[in-house]
């Protein structure tokens, strides 16, 4: 299964109650979720895995509010572009 097809089965399965819930209630779980990723990962902990998918959860929930398609948009945005121009603002990496 793609990104895309989850993206379709999340919209299906919680459409409803997303669009009930409205996008900055989704936000304000998904920065939440964010959070806890944060400390997973800083404390190093087995339950960052967990975070990760609860954050992807979050955001695509926010995107099937937008109509966005995720698929599509990152690999706009990331896969096709050279690697230069994606990362040419991120200055705190080394090159």
């Amino acid at each position: 299964m793609d990104l895309s097809e989850i993206q379709k089965q999340i919209k299906v399965r919680y459409g409803a109650i997303d669009k009930a819930s409205g996008s900055l209630f989704l936000l304000s779980v998904l920065l939440e979720e964010c959070g806890e990723l944060a400390t997973a990962v800083r404390r190093k902990e087995m339950t960052a895995k967990d975070e990760v998918v609860d954050v992807i959860f979050c955001a695509l929930s926010i995107a099937n509010l937008l109509a966005a398609d995720v698929d599509h948009l990152l690999q706009q945005k990331y896969l096709q572009k050279e690697l230069d121009e994606v990362t040419k603002s991120w200055t705190d990496i080394p090159k």
